[in-house]
């Protein structure tokens, strides 16, 4: 008798975020998961995320993500400057996108909303804490 093992699919996600540790820690609570596996790329700010979607500057074989794990507060292109770019690019702006962000100012979930952010998440600060704020949330961004 012949075992059948249920293929995991495979989903695309593009990270932009500057913290190496927040990073980790994403990754990591992401790798847990059995039922889908996770092709993450991580760039470092809104430039290279441009240059990353856009295919251009060393990014020229990227694949088109099927969610973004966005930060604010990012070097060189502030996090509501990509998203306000992305959102208004026939193209792109399908793309869920999902606020990471350490803010829970009032103002900056306003301006998601009103930027079509797909979800607004505050970044838990350790590994337990991250998988309870992961589980279900790119299930919903992806049906």
């Amino acid at each position: 008798m012949t075992k059948v093992t249920k293929k995991r699919k495979s989903i695309s996600i593009l990270l932009v975020e500057d913290s190496p540790v927040h990073a980790f820690l994403t990754r990591e609570t992401l790798a847990l998961s059995e039922k889908t596996s996770y092709v993450i790329s991580t760039v470092i700010d809104g430039v290279n995320a441009l240059s990353y979607l856009y295919r251009i500057n060393g990014y020229e074989h990227a694949p088109k993500p099927d969610l973004i794990f966005l930060d604010l507060n990012l070097p060189r292109m502030h996090g509501f400057a990509f998203l306000s770019r992305i959102k208004k690019d026939a193209e792109l702006k399908t793309i869920p996108v999902c606020i990471l962000t350490s803010s829970e100012a009032r103002t900056d979930i306003k301006k998601a909303k009103a930027l079509n952010a797909d979800c607004y998440l505050i970044k838990p600060l350790n590994l337990e804490k991250f998988e309870t704020t992961f589980s279900g949330i790119i299930a919903n961004l992806l049906q």
